[in-house]
């Protein structure tokens, strides 16, 4: 069983923007960001503690200008948490062992898929194309993408 954890040298290793997003809550500029047009088959995992959170088979264009997501890979992954920053009162999303902050989740999502819209941001991921999934450490997730 792989141990997911808030990893200071990864934190160290952050971009800028990375570092503002997941360890100060900041948002990246919309339609700007690494993910938002991605369409590529793998997973989506966080930058700081490697956990899984997201499918590219779950993520749908939503036009809001960040990646959308409608549901997580594994649930116990995702913290959600009251956020009433900006005048508004939303629900963050974070990664549960990384302690990432990810973005939000709306409940305009695609009803047919939940109804609900995982709005995240593009720097507090790492994508892991489908085919290398087994030598970075997660071939227990090529199952999802078998037909």
């Amino acid at each position: 069983m792989v141990e997911y954890r808030k990893d200071t040298d990864a934190i160290a290793r952050l971009t800028p923007e990375q570092y503002a997003v997941t360890q100060q809550n900041a948002t990246e500029a919309p339609f700007a960001n690494e993910f938002d047009e991605h369409h590529e088959l793998g997973l989506y995992v966080d930058v700081v503690s490697g956990e899984p959170l997201f499918s590219s088979l779950d993520k749908f264009d939503s036009g809001c200008g960040w990646p959308s997501f409608t549901k997580p890979v594994e649930p116990d992954h995702i913290e959600h948490n009251v956020d009433h920053s900006h005048g508004m009162a939303r629900t963050e999303v974070r990664s549960s062992n990384g302690d990432s902050h990810l973005g939000h989740v709306f409940d305009d999502g695609p009803a047919e898929h939940g109804g609900l819209r995982y709005c995240i941001n593009s720097a507090s991921l790492r994508f892991i194309p489908v085919d290398e999934l087994e030598s970075e450490g997660y071939g227990e997730y090529l199952k999802l993408f078998k037909s």
